[in-house]
């Protein structure tokens, strides 16, 4: 019987097939098969969340940066 999907491959998963995630704000259920690959953290998950909007304020911040040393030259 399944008790709810994987929160990284979404496969169903029951409550002997699964391990509990640690340090979120939530607890969620992760298959063995994904914490035998990456443990029960979800921290490079949040890495990737948090990469994917701090790199294009980046480069957006570069970009003002080469425009202002362009118009100053």
């Amino acid at each position: 019987e399944a008790a709810g999907p994987c929160a990284r491959c979404r496969a169903p998963v029951c409550g002997d097939c699964c391990v509990l995630t640690e340090g979120g704000a939530r607890v969620w259920a992760i298959c063995l098969a994904c914490e035998d690959r990456g443990g029960r953290s979800l921290r490079r998950g949040w890495a990737t969340v948090l990469g994917w909007i701090a790199l294009p304020i980046a480069a957006l911040a570069a970009v003002v940066a080469l425009l202002e040393w362009l118009h100053r030259r």
